[in-house]
């Protein structure tokens, strides 16, 4: 006789990944220049996008990118989300905003947190300024930018970064 019994909902299992990154030259610039207080990004020598950080090639093209061009610590939220799940490795207050930032000077988006401000108050379009750690605190690494947080400029018209998304 067989009994019976309620259906499993859900199992918990830890998980626990382990890795190496080996960065390629265009990323190694990258965190060199970041090390400094520099945000670089290269150049596509077909159609002239600027990637931050840069990759070593041009999605849109094929070609290896070029040069480097340091963008600004500054740029627009082009899109963002606001995250409610928490997770044992992030230590943050939720909800919090995770977005995409079009920094000055780049044609690629870059990822970081908003925060100093309430994650209802972020929009498309809002500027936000870097928020780095202590220079004393800096190493190769994109944690260099705690986050970003509003820089108190006037919003840009969607009109203006819409090719961006």
């Amino acid at each position: 006789m067989s009994e019976e019994r309620a259906p499993v909902e859900s199992i918990v299992t830890p998980v626990l990944t382990r890795y190496t990154f080996t960065p390629n030259p265009s990323s190694q610039k990258f965190l060199r220049g970041i090390a400094q207080g520099m945000i670089l990004g290269e150049t596509c020598p077909s159609c002239n996008k600027v990637y931050t950080p840069p990759s070593g090639l041009c999605a849109r093209c094929g070609v290896a990118t070029e040069g480097q061009v340091e963008v600004a610590d500054r740029g627009t939220v082009t899109t963002f989300c606001i995250v409610r799940v928490p997770s044992e490795n992030i230590d943050l207050e939720l909800p919090y905003c995770a977005a995409q930032i079009l920094l000055d000077g780049a044609d690629v988006p870059f990822f970081s947190l908003i925060q100093e401000c309430q994650w209802d108050d972020v929009r498309m379009g809002m500027r936000v300024e870097a928020v780095w750690k202590p220079k004393s605190e800096w190493q190769p690494t994109a944690e260099n930018i705690r986050h970003f947080k509003p820089s108190g400029e006037p919003d840009v018209p969607f009109e203006k970064f819409k090719e961006h998304l």
